[in-house]
């Protein structure tokens, strides 16, 4: 299907986002100096941005894939497709390539351990996921053992999708319900639940945003989205700064403008997947690399370098991941042609 929007564009900044903040925790091991840090009073960094703008694109376009799909086994091996075959290469490499190398472990202890095997076992599973393999530590600072830090999101995302599945099923997934699911979403911000050490508080944290991209894929035909309420958005997001409610306020002002920006008329439509679709691996890929970088370098390294060598070397990885892994097992997933009279769906690769 065309893709006349910048949905590949969005995803791809948002992932370098994430690789660009987390150089800062990596390489030195603080975030205070992190520029939307700075601009936000220390409300935010940008890769946590770049995971808003994932999960309200996410919202957007899962919930046009239920409409299109409107079957549940269907729309299970879809997102299936879309998840699991790309992350369980990465934990495979992070498992028997990544952590045998840099374990201080013998070979034969490091695999003769079973966290070696839970780590890969529990991500794929996504059930009491573990983020350490035996003897692995990257760098001096506190998040030196953990082998992919960005996973923590993926079983949210998951969460999310069968919400949707739900949803459907009962014919629910309408602008009430909706509007409900972004004000839960935002009491779960207001109280942190992120920092729970149960999961649902995680999701609970994230779904305002996802809602708030089904909300406005719902809206997608009423006008809604215009460029007058898009400066109102902006405005709204910069007075959310003073007003110490960046982050609350991100998934009425913030997730508006990632859909608006998608399909601004006065925007040409970038060609971010003239490579492949990138984004999903530049994500998964991201951390363990840069984690690998400083190990090698002596445990401590400056932010910008970190960034200027790790990039390029994750979009390798990205690169091999889609054409090898995540493209081909596309091919398998089913599909469904837009309804009549749609203006803006089908409009991409469902993340």
């Amino acid at each position: 299907m065309e893709r006349h929007n910048n949905f590949d564009a969005l995803r791809l900044i948002a992932a370098i986002s994430v690789i660009f903040s987390h150089a800062f925790l990596i390489g030195e091991g603080r975030q205070d100096i992190e520029p939307l840090m700075w601009l936000t009073g220390g409300q935010s960094i940008l890769g946590v941005v770049g995971v808003f703008v994932f999960f309200t694109i996410s919202g957007y376009l899962v919930t046009q894939s239920y409409e299109l799909t409107r079957s549940a086994p269907r729309f299970a091996a879809k997102r299936a497709l879309r998840i699991y075959p790309g992350l369980l290469l990465c934990l495979l490499l992070s498992a028997f390539v990544l952590g045998p190398w840099a374990t201080t472990l013998p070979l034969r202890g490091y695999f003769g351990d079973g966290g070696t095997y839970a780590y890969v076992v529990s991500n794929f599973t996504m059930i009491n996921p573990t983020h350490t393999l035996p003897g692995v530590w990257f760098t001096k600072w506190g998040a030196g053992g953990a082998i992919d830090g960005p996973l923590w999101t993926l079983p949210c995302e998951v969460a999310m999708y069968i919400m949707v599945l739900l949803l459907g099923l009962l014919r629910a997934i309408d602008l009430r319900v909706i509007a409900a699911l972004i004000v839960l979403g935002m009491v779960g911000i207001w109280f942190d639940t992120t920092s729970s050490e149960y999961f649902a508080g995680s999701a609970l944290w994230l779904l305002a945003f996802f809602a708030s991209g089904m909300g406005l894929y719902r809206l997608r035909e009423s006008g809604f989205v215009n460029g007058r309420l898009a400066l109102l958005a902006c405005l709204g997001l910069v007075l959310s700064v003073p007003l110490h409610s960046f982050v609350l306020l991100f998934p009425l002002f913030g997730s508006y403008l990632v859909i608006y920006l998608a399909f601004a008329p006065w925007l040409k439509p970038l060609p971010a997947a003239r490579f492949g679709d990138l984004s999903y691996g530049l994500y998964i890929y991201g951390w363990p690399v840069e984690q690998a970088i400083v190990w090698q370098n002596g445990y401590t390294m400056s932010w910008w370098a970190l960034f200027a060598i790790a990039l390029p070397v994750t979009a390798v990885f990205a690169f091999l991941s889609w054409h090898l892994v995540e493209k081909r097992a596309l091919r398998f997933k089913p599909r469904a042609a837009a309804p009549a009279g749609s203006k803006l769906a089908p409009v991409a690769v469902e993340r």
